[in-house]
C-alpha cells in the first residue's frame, strides 16, 4: 500500500505540473498565456522531478506504466506488482488532472476554443498520421525507458538522486522529439486525464478524440518494450 500511494501521488504531481503549465500557456486570461513550447516542456520536466523526488524512496518512482513494463521485461521488477503500480499510476494521473482543472476552472470557463481545453488533458498531433504518430511515441519512450533502465536500482526503480537526471531526459525528449505528437511517452499521463476530460463539467468541451487515444498508450508500451530488450542485449555483450 505504501508503494501504491507513492506511485499515486508521484504520478499526480507530474500531471498537476504538466496539465497546469499547459493550462497556463493555452487558456484565456492566464498570466502565462501564449508563453510557448519551452515553458510547457520545462513545466512537465519539473513535474517529473517533483514526482520522482516524492515517490523514489518508497516505490522506486516508476510513475509510468511503460517504465514499469520495461523494468519487468529487463528483470528489474516483479511482474506480480505490475497491476498494482499501473492502477496507482492511472488513478494518480486522473487525480492530478482534476487538481489542475480545479486550479484553472475560471479560465476553462472563459476559454472558447474546445481544442485548447482538450489539449490541457491529453496529446494530439498537428499532422495526423497514425503510423508516424505511433512511431514518434515509440521513439520518445524508447529514449526515456532506456535511460531509466540504466539509472534504476536492481530491484526497485529510480533512486531519489536520479530525480534530476530523469527530469532532464524528459525535458530533452520534449524539446527534441515532442513536436509531432506532444510526447505522451506515458500511457497513464494521456489516458487518465483524457478520461477526466470526459467526466468533468467543462463548458463547451468537445469530444475526447478517442480515435487517437490508442496511440499514446500503445506507442509508449511498445517503445519501452524495445528499450528493455535492447538493454538485455547490451548487457549480454558487455
Amino acid at each position: 500500500m505504501n508503494a501504491f500511494f507513492a506511485e499515486f501521488f508521484g504520478t499526480a504531481m507530474i500531471i498537476v505540473f504538466g496539465s497546469g503549465v499547459v493550462s497556463n500557456v493555452l487558456l484565456t486570461g492566464t498570466k502565462g498565456n501564449n508563453s510557448g513550447w519551452i515553458v510547457i516542456t520545462f513545466g512537465w520536466a519539473i513535474g517529473v522531478f517533483t514526482g520522482v523526488l516524492i515517490a523514489a524512496p518508497v516505490s522506486g518512482a516508476h510513475l509510468n506504466p511503460a517504465v514499469t513494463l520495461a523494468l519487468v521485461i529487463a528483470g528489474k521488477f516483479s511482474l506480480s506488482l505490475l497491476p498494482v503500480y499501473v492502477c496507482a499510476q492511472m488513478l494518480g494521473a486522473m487525480f492530478g488532472a482534476f487538481l489542475a482543472w480545479l486550479a484553472y476552472k475560471k479560465h476553462f470557463d472563459a476559454t472558447q476554443d474546445a481544442d485548447l481545453k482538450l489539449a490541457v488533458f491529453c496529446t494530439s498531433p498537428n499532422i495526423r498520421s497514425y503510423g508516424f504518430n505511433l512511431l514518434s511515441e515509440i521513439i520518445g519512450t524508447y529514449v526515456l525507458a532506456l535511460a531509466v533502465l540504466y539509472m534504476a536500482a536492481p530491484d526497485a526503480g529510480l533512486g531519489s538522486l536520479n530525480a534530476l537526471p530523469v527530469a532532464l531526459v524528459v525535458l530533452g525528449i520534449g524539446l527534441s522529439l515532442g513536436g509531432p505528437t506532444g510526447y505522451a511517452i506515458n500511457p497513464a499521463r494521456d489516458l487518465g486525464p483524457r478520461i477526466m476530460h470526459y467526466f468533468l463539467p467543462i463548458p463547451g468541451k468537445r469530444d475526447c478524440d478517442w480515435g487517437y487515444s490508442w496511440v499514446p498508450v500503445l506507442g509508449p508500451l511498445a517503445g519501452a518494450s524495445v528499450a528493455a530488450f535492447m538493454y538485455i542485449l547490451f548487457a549480454h555483450y558487455q
